[in-house]
């Protein structure tokens, strides 16, 4: 494909000079050939036609006024000869021209400049008189040519052909220049299509010219879909552990339930009452527990892989925080339980997804209730804290129950994390994974301290 490219092109540029150079010599046979008549008066014409001024008095030839003129103005000298090559009559001739010729030496002064190098010789004849008429100009010359028709073809055949030769060679040098400027992006251009169908996704440099708007595109082309091949990796992978932790997840419940309809099933003219609706009951649970337990591994899944959509808007903090608080106390469950509002500021307006962080802050404090003894005292307050010149809203939940072991801190964010200090088993055991991965959905920050036997405190920075 790259020589491909580079032949069109050079294919291209080759026609184009020999097709001018055949032009050019045609151009050229037509000024050697062709004969050009202009108005302006050529000094070989001056002299030809001299003889009308030239008259004939007492057998001698003489120049009149006007013709005298004409010599003056042409900066010329004429001399008059018989026909024994005798001087009979002279104008403004040099002080050294010969006054005798013989017949070769009228030919060399015609043929060549025998007077000096700036004066030329023409002849003309009136009344039956010979004359030279020299024109001193350095700006005319004349050549005389002896030329064989048979050798003047040859050496143009010859000449026609180096020239060819020339433009050829001139026409493939420009032309490979020309068509590797030209075909080289458009290689690099095919190279990075065959690795974006190959799924290699690497950007190309920019070169200069009418090309950098397309590699400007197919840079941005191959980001976009680099970024949709990551996308749909993640997408995989989130698929395959999700399908992976449900099948592990699921296993126990539904051994539970399996357990039971099977001994409902064998013993069921004998179960009384009583143990049918225990056996029932267990049953709902379970299969309760199943859904609560599908609807978390959901949401943590997508939470992790970024892939749930969070629903922003701007919220006053102290306001929603204290409107949860009020809403847990009333809670028939929680009503009597020691739960303590404070915020140290009046507003704090940040943007927040106000039903999933609603889900993290109560998960936190649900935990200090569930798992310490009834007469725990959970704490919520609320500062505002400023850190690189912008401010933040700090949450902070603390209790005063049980703690949890230091061996144990590094697990409590893990799933089904259960700590040694409770006998609760409340819940999925994704409740505190959820949360943090709420608070970093929302690019917070989460800290957990805790002392066994003093108290458990998380902080919260939004």
């Amino acid at each position: 494909m790259k020589w491909k490219l580079t032949r069109r092109f050079l294919g291209s540029v080759v026609t184009i000079v020999v097709i001018v150079g055949i032009v050019n010599t045609i151009l050229l046979l037509c000024l050697l050939f062709v004969h050009f008549d202009t108005e302006e008066e050529s000094a070989e014409n001056f002299s030809r036609s001299f003889s009308q001024y030239v008259e004939l008095i007492d057998d001698k030839p003489m120049v009149n006024e006007e013709g005298l003129e004409k010599l003056r103005n042409t900066n010329a000298w004429i001399q008059f000869l018989n026909d024994k090559g005798e001087q009979v009559a002279a104008y403004y001739t040099p002080q050294k021209l010969q006054t005798v010729y013989s017949p070769v030496e009228i030919v060399q002064m015609y043929k060549y400049k025998e007077i000096d190098a700036e004066t030329t010789v023409f002849a003309g004849e009136a009344h039956d008189f010979s004359y030279f008429v020299g024109v001193k100009d350095r700006g005319i010359g004349r050549y005389v040519l002896s030329y064989n028709y048979v050798h003047i073809l040859k050496y143009f055949n010859i000449i026609l052909l180096l020239f060819l030769t020339v433009d050829i060679i001139i026409a493939l040098v420009i032309g490979l220049l020309f068509g590797k400027r030209l075909t080289t992006p458009l290689n690099t251009l095919i190279e990075g299509i065959q690795q974006l169908r190959e799924r290699r996704f690497k950007k190309m440099s920019i070169p200069k010219g009418v090309y950098e708007d397309v590699f400007h595109n197919m840079n941005e082309l191959s980001v976009k879909l680099d970024q949709y091949e990551k996308e749909r990796d993640q997408l995989d992978q989130m698929r395959e552990e999700w399908i992976s932790n449900v099948s592990h997840d699921m296993k126990t419940p539904l051994a539970s339930i399996h357990g039971y309809t099977e001994l409902m099933k064998d013993n069921a003219t004998e179960l009384t009452p009583q143990e049918l609706y225990e056996f029932t009951s267990i049953i709902n649970r379970q299969s309760l527990y199943m859904k609560n337990l599908l609807d978390d591994l959901n949401l943590t899944m997508r939470l992790r892989n970024q892939r749930l959509p969070l629903q922003f808007e701007d919220v006053d903090i102290v306001g929603f925080i204290r409107e949860m608080t009020i809403e847990l106390l009333n809670d028939s469950q929680f009503g009597d339980r020691q739960v303590e509002f404070e915020a140290n500021v009046d507003k704090a307006i940040h943007k927040v997804d106000k039903n999933l962080l609603k889900r993290a802050i109560f998960n936190f404090i649900y935990n200090a209730l569930v798992h310490n003894d009834e007469n725990v005292v959970v704490k919520i307050q609320i500062d505002d804290i400023h850190l690189q010149s912008e401010h933040h809203a700090q949450i902070t939940i603390a209790d005063n129950g049980r703690g949890i072991p230091s061996k144990d801190l590094d697990q409590v964010f893990e799933r089904y994390y259960r700590g040694t200090n409770t006998a609760s088993t409340h819940g999925t055991g994704l409740g505190m994974a959820i949360a943090r991965d709420i608070i970093l959905a929302h690019k917070g920050k989460l800290d957990l301290t805790s002392i066994e036997n003093k108290g458990t405190t998380i902080t919260i920075l939004i």
